[in-house]
């Protein structure tokens, strides 16, 4: 016998969804500048276990409050293991990506997200195909996203002090590189959780799956890379962390489902390109980052093409 309660009809995003949003898309901003300050105290790939492990136990908590059970057999482990895989590799793209590029950019390639997401249920699930507007909005995106790759190689001062410690653009092209196989496994993610039973299940457990599972793979990374290990200890590093932790992979991303089941959810994805920009904006003011002509045309363009991915349907 089902004990699932119906859920209140979902609906446009009124001023609140609206505020709300904007709030979140500066939290996700700000997570690229977070990582990056971080990366010198705590090994990337350590520190990204520390935040999933931390964020998992969070998430226990507050399922456990609520009494939304966790470990009940539904049918969604081995979709939530594949979620939880995925998950742990794109923030291994997006911690070590950023040891090599600018947080800026960082913030552009892996937002390419949302056009990987609609291709993916496009050719996998159901009911999810693309139109017209979507279309151009890949084609779009993916010439932003050609031209900031070129614009990284043509670089002649090694565009971030990471790359010019590394004596060339080569590895400032790998860091971005990784944004973009990040914004691949995130997108990935999302088609695994809509198009399997992880789409009926409660949020709580969908982000439990990815938390946990993340944690397990990462932490076990970090040992075998040796990674297991504290530079040191500055309050810098543990507020950081802290912010990663609880306020972008816990609180934040409870929030964002919670909308999810009260308004319409393409409506809100439509305030997505506003966290590429809040990234860009945060790494120019807080890191001092800085970025050419060709590369503020190209992110634009990337910018341009989340829009019209995200374009709700005429009915």
């Amino acid at each position: 016998m089902s004990t699932t309660t119906a859920l209140p009809a979902r609906r446009a995003p009124d001023s609140f969804a609206i505020l709300l949003m904007i709030g979140l898309c500066a939290i996700w901003g700000l997570q690229q500048v977070a990582i990056k300050t971080t990366n010198a105290a705590v090994p990337p790939v350590f520190q990204a276990g520390l935040r999933s492990t931390i964020a998992a136990l969070l998430v226990w908590a507050w399922a456990r409050s609520r009494g939304t059970p966790l470990f009940r057999d539904d049918g969604t482990l081995g979709a939530g293991l594949l979620a939880g895989v995925l998950f742990a590799a794109e923030f291994v793209c997006i911690f070590l990506g950023l040891t090599l590029t600018s947080a800026s950019r960082m913030a552009v390639f892996l937002y390419t997200a949302p056009c990987f997401t609609a291709l993916g249920l496009h050719w996998f699930v159901d009911g999810e195909r693309m139109r017209r507007i979507q279309w151009l909005g890949i084609v779009v995106a993916f010439a932003g996203m050609a031209l900031a790759f070129a614009d990284g190689f043509l670089r002649t001062d090694a565009g971030t002090a990471a790359s010019a410690a590394y004596g060339s653009t080569l590895a400032g092209a790998a860091g971005d590189a990784l944004g973009v196989l990040g914004g691949i496994a995130w997108a990935a993610t999302t088609v695994i959780v809509r198009g399997s039973r992880l789409a009926r299940t409660s949020a709580s457990k969908t982000l439990f799956y990815q938390l946990t599972v993340s944690a397990v793979v990462l932490l076990a990374l970090a040992l075998g890379l040796g990674e297991v290990r504290v530079e040191s200890v500055t309050p810098l590093a543990l507020a950081s962390l802290a912010y990663q932790a609880v306020i972008v992979a816990f609180v934040s991303y409870l929030l964002w489902f919670w909308l999810l089941t009260r308004y319409i959810a393409s409506r809100l994805s439509v305030f997505s390109f506003l966290t590429p920009l809040f990234g860009v904006t945060f790494g120019v003011l807080l890191l001092g980052e800085s970025f050419s002509a060709r590369f503020l045309i190209a992110a634009l363009l990337v910018l341009t093409g989340i829009a019209l991915v995200n374009a709700p349907a005429k009915r």
